[in-house]
């Protein structure tokens, strides 16, 4: 039986501001997001935002009364720029105009969302994500602006690069609600790897037969993803090396595409080699055998009825090479079982000579959205209730965190 998702925001009162610009239109599919994440909304806008989309629609997509005006009596104390702002757990403003950007670098407070910022309590997160035309990101003033914000510690997230309404192209594009929504959910996630490299394989392998059949298995590489995901959540710099899959590449992930076992090996240890990886997370679920003698063309059928005779050499083990290494990053395992988990898991981890292995059971997890796991070290096993997948990734990669923690 599937598990509900958890909803990522859950509990967290999210203030939404909105400045003047077209991707005004933005906001509210990004308010749905928020709330469908079990976030509370307040939503504040200037009074430029009310040209491109109108508090009546913000009201109802967030299901609260929208303010505007710093003046609003329904506020008991007349002080909306104080009230607002003390029982949330992030201010989000987006868009966020050229202009509202130089107002919170030099602290101008003259509009209910710019006195709003600047009075936040000090360790209130910020976070802003710039909406403007390619010229005024590139211009010298909002550059010194930009420098400005970062320094007093306001998370900038954007902007992109693509198509404007102003028909001109380059950077100044809002983000995407989705990339904004995994932006922020981030922010709320401790950084227990930052700055650290971690590399993590996922997904299948595929072992061609010939040009058109091949020799794979069930795996959807969702775990994997997710887990790619959770590390870069927690500050990591994230290579996945992914096998055969129709997942887009996790928000904030370099994504390299393999399709064989052996093309996976060479490209973990090039990556490796090239870069000094603090973690190693195989999770992929990798052939152990390919066909030697691969057809060039493909196979027919023959009058005779006859099985074509496939040959089999076996896969480089990725975990274990990978493990041998001097100065090897911390590796972790992945092994499928169909049966005696804790027994095959136990003595898997023991024979990969690695730290740590996790365990599940292939057929009830492949293609599904909710896993168990089963986390197998020197000092035994700890088992991972059945979740989501995302849910049980940022546990794993707390786990892995501590164990790196501890190990200095």
């Amino acid at each position: 039986m599937n598990v509900k998702r958890a909803m990522r925001l859950n509990g967290k009162k999210i203030l939404l501001g909105l400045t003047g610009g077209i991707a005004c239109y933005k906001a509210a599919e990004l308010t749905r997001a928020l709330v469908k994440e079990g976030a509370s909304v307040q939503v504040v806008m200037t009074k430029a935002a009310t040209e491109f989309i109108t508090p009546m629609t913000m009201q109802a997509l967030s299901g609260r009364e929208v303010f505007v005006d710093q003046w609003d009596a329904r506020i008991a104390n007349h002080m909306p720029h104080i009230d607002l702002s003390r029982d949330v757990n992030a201010i989000l403003i987006a868009p966020c105009s050229t202009n509202f950007i130089a107002k919170l670098a030099q602290g101008i407070c003259d509009d209910l969302l710019s006195t709003l910022c600047i009075a936040r309590p000090t360790k209130l997160p910020l976070l802003i994500a710039p909406a403007m035309n390619v010229e005024m990101w590139q211009n010298a003033a909002t550059q010194r602006n930009v420098l400005q914000v970062i320094a007093d510690s306001i998370q900038i997230i954007g902007p992109g690069a693509g198509e404007q309404a102003c028909g001109e192209t380059g950077m100044g594009r809002m983000l995407e609600p989705t990339q904004i929504l995994t932006e922020l959910i981030a922010s709320f996630q401790a950084k227990t790897l930052l700055g650290k490299h971690v590399l993590i394989t996922a997904g299948p392998s595929f072992e061609p037969i010939d040009p058109v059949r091949g020799i794979t298995n069930l795996s959807s590489g969702k775990m994997g993803y997710a887990v790619a995901q959770a590390a870069w959540e927690a500050g990591a710099h994230v290579t996945l090396v992914s096998g055969p899959t129709g997942l887009e590449a996790p928000y904030g992930t370099h994504r390299i595409q393999v399709q064989t076992a052996q093309q996976m090996h060479d490209v973990v240890m090039a990556q490796v080699a090239h870069q000094k990886q603090a973690v190693f997370i195989a999770v992929a679920a990798v052939a152990d055998w390919r066909v030697s003698n691969v057809s060039e063309q493909k196979l027919k059928k023959s009058a005779e009825s006859r099985l074509p005779q496939l040959e089999f050499e076996e896969n480089p083990d990725i975990l274990a090479s990978v493990a041998a290494l001097e100065n090897a990053p911390y590796c972790v395992g992945f092994a499928a079982e169909s049966e005696r988990l804790l027994e095959h898991g136990a003595n898997k981890r023991i024979k990969k000579n690695i730290p740590l292995l996790v365990g599940n059971i292939g057929h009830q997890t492949f293609g599904q959205d909710d896993n168990e796991l089963v986390l197998f070290d020197e000092s035994g096993y700890k088992q991972l209730a059945r979740a989501d997948k995302s849910s049980l990734a940022r546990q794993l990669i707390s786990e892995i965190a501590q164990r790196l923690s501890s190990a200095k």
